[in-house]
């Protein structure tokens, strides 16, 4: 807790739905700005889906990520970039034939989820380790699809962070990390809060710590109502903090949040009153060896 913490704001996400709230950054031009007004507040980092400008449902078109990385580059060279490899893992099976992928599915080739970091090559992205139920639905990523993914970061240049829905993707990763596909100690996430996955407590976060390899580097975040306590449980247990759309929509009880700016701000006030302070964008690179941009 004597080190400062980096926050990164999520700021639109897969599944939250334009119909949930009227403040969901949708378009480029939308999510650029949100992600900027985010870095004035107090992110370091910016985690980045995007999203069809007419229809605001997820989408992996480079050219919509490419517009929103340009803009967000030209205004600030220094927030840190992390997009995500998260869409193509999902799987809903068939009633008639289990084996029969049900509209609704976005199982891909795992080369063509990593297409624009390629392309792009931002300081980070994320990459999941989960195999697990998700709601009525499954989410896929078998140690294959992992190591492709991997190896195309690793080229680009890319830091990963691990995605952790649950301890099994820790010793994944830890796998991957012993036979020199990954190199640790790792950047790590620990998602809390989604159902069938790490719960929101304070015993899973301390768990899910004692797993690390010595040295790593780790944030914890909620989802939902446990997004402020689990800004103030990361903190205490000396890791770093995420919020944002993607993970939840409220300020407080009712009260809709109006921009990513407000829930960055929140948590940027729970920091302090801890006696903690958040870290610049700057110095967030230092501590995960990034290159620092020129200004």
């Amino acid at each position: 807790m004597s080190q400062k913490t980096f926050l990164t704001c999520a700021v639109t996400g897969n599944l939250t739905t334009p119909d949930q709230t009227p403040y969901l950054p949708i378009t480029p031009n939308q999510i650029a700005d949100e992600c900027l007004a985010s870095a004035e507040v107090g992110a370091a980092a910016v985690h980045i889906h995007v999203r069809d400008p007419q229809t605001g449902k997820p989408s992996m078109e480079l050219d919509l990520y490419r517009e929103v990385f340009d803009q967000i580059r030209n205004v600030n060279p220094q927030l840190i970039i992390n997009l995500t490899t998260g869409p193509g893992g999902r799987f809903i099976p068939s009633i008639e034939d289990p084996c029969i992928a049900a509209p609704g599915s976005s199982l891909m080739q795992p080369e063509k989820r990593v297409t624009h970091i390629t392309a792009l090559r931002p300081d980070i992205c994320t990459l999941d380790l989960n195999t697990m139920n998700s709601g009525a639905d499954v989410v896929i990523n078998t140690p294959r699809n992992v190591r492709i993914m991997s190896d195309i970061m690793r080229a680009a240049g890319v830091k990963p962070e691990l995605e952790i829905f649950d301890s099994g993707d820790i010793h994944l990763a830890r796998d991957l990390i012993n036979d020199g596909t990954l190199e640790g100690p790792g950047l790590w996430s620990f998602v809390t809060g989604v159902k069938y996955g790490f719960s929101s407590s304070p015993e899973t976060l301390l768990y899910a710590r004692s797993l690390l390899p010595s040295g790593a580097i780790w944030s914890g975040f909620g989802i939902g109502r446990f997004e402020f306590p689990m800004v103030a449980q990361a903190w205490l247990a000396g890791g770093h903090v995420r919020v944002g759309m993607e993970d939840n929509l409220y300020l407080e009880k009712g009260v809709l949040a109006k921009s990513n700016a407000e829930l960055v701000a929140k948590a940027k006030r729970i920091i302090n009153d801890l006696g903690g302070e958040l870290a610049s964008s700057q110095e967030a690179r230092a501590m995960l060896n990034l290159p620092i941009k020129s200004s």
